[in-house]
């Protein structure tokens, strides 16, 4: 059973389309809950859909791509944002170009 919060950042991690990405900031932000980016990472942590709630797309306030669960990590976490056309290059992405913002 997951709690209504980890629920509510399912939701909102699911808006994020393809070849986009947001923070964790951003979506404690959306919920209203500004200081929340460390629970909002935590509950993606224990996604227990992944891919189908594309917690890949979620990275940190500077680009750069934070966890990942699974044997190779952060590398698998770039391969699956590179094959929906986001750019990573030494670890981040660049969100000028690829931020999703609700709005």
């Amino acid at each position: 059973m997951v709690s209504r919060f980890a629920a509510r950042v399912y939701v909102l991690t699911s808006e994020v389309p393809r070849g986009k990405v947001t923070t964790y900031g951003a979506i404690a932000a959306r919920m209203g809950k500004p200081g929340a980016s460390r629970a909002v990472g935590a509950a993606l942590r224990a996604n227990p859909t992944p891919i189908v709630v594309p917690c890949h797309r979620v990275v940190k306030q500077d680009g750069e791509l934070g966890g990942y669960g699974g044997p190779t990590g952060t590398g698998r976490k770039a391969a699956l944002l590179r094959k929906e056309g986001v750019a990573v290059r030494g670890g981040r992405v660049d969100l000028s170009e690829y931020l999703f913002t609700w709005r």
